[in-house]
């Protein structure tokens, strides 16, 4: 028989699941959870751990928790943080930036980010593992108002998206996202560990702020084999749109 509360954890995940706690929005406090269950708040903390250990969730000092993503279909907070997909998966996520900098930013960066080019921006590289095998190169690029909070960052964190919460309480919101496929380059093959020219799975993404300011904008590229996206839509509600390459 499950212990209290694992099933309180199971019945939250079902309720995230439902859209009863959107992405975005906040789980009850835990004198509330206490109370609707009949347990301690001891018991609901239990339960509250095992939804912020699989990402579901996050957890700041003081404030609400807030809901990062459900199980139920592939949301965007799901299909952005690689770390959540992973725990989802009962996988072992890993983590470790390879370089970062400030630059100006390009034309390209000023388009996707709304500023100016010219603009200092931070750019990071940072290589992304599962089971202790490379399988994502990640280059982010960040406006200056996310520069100090993503260099405070560790260099080999698990979940960036969890600690920009922690740290400045940003939630990543909204996002666009270009699926296609490219060819490896040398940088990426030898990260990698695949030849120089095999198939990658790349995601350019833009995400943004609940009020649509952008918090940076992304070229992840991931080898062969290792996942793959679902995306469903209806005749109702279809946000897949097609792009030339």
């Amino acid at each position: 028989m499950a212990a209290r509360h694992e099933e309180i954890a199971e019945e939250l995940r079902q309720a995230i699941d439902r859209g009863e706690y959107p992405v975005g929005g906040t789980l009850p406090t835990e004198s509330e959870l206490a109370a609707r269950y009949e347990v301690s708040r001891g018991t609901v903390r239990q339960a509250v751990a095992a939804l912020t250990s699989e990402g579901r969730i996050g957890s700041r000092q003081g404030a609400r928790r807030v809901v990062l993503g459900n199980r139920r279909s592939q949301s965007f907070a799901e299909l952005r943080s690689f770390a959540q997909w992973a725990h989802a998966m009962g996988r072992v996520a890993t983590g470790h930036v390879i370089e970062q900098h400030r630059r100006a930013a390009t034309e390209e960066d000023a388009e996707r980010l709304l500023i100016t080019p010219g603009d200092a921006v931070l750019q990071v590289l940072r290589l992304r593992g599962l089971d202790g095998e490379p399988v994502l190169v990640e280059r982010n690029v960040y406006p200056l108002w996310m520069a100090e909070a993503v260099e405070r960052i560790p260099v080999d964190t698990e979940s960036v998206v969890q600690a920009l919460y922690q740290d400045i309480g940003i939630i990543f919101a909204y996002g666009e996202h270009i699926i296609d496929a490219v060819a490896a380059g040398t940088q990426d093959a030898d990260l990698l560990g695949i030849r120089r020219g095999g198939p990658l799975l790349r995601i350019r993404r833009v995400t943004t702020t609940h009020a649509g300011r952008p918090i940076e904008w992304s070229d992840d590229r991931y080898r062969s084999g290792t996942v793959s996206f679902a995306i469903a839509n209806s005749i109702g509600s279809n946000q897949l749109v097609r792009h030339a390459g």
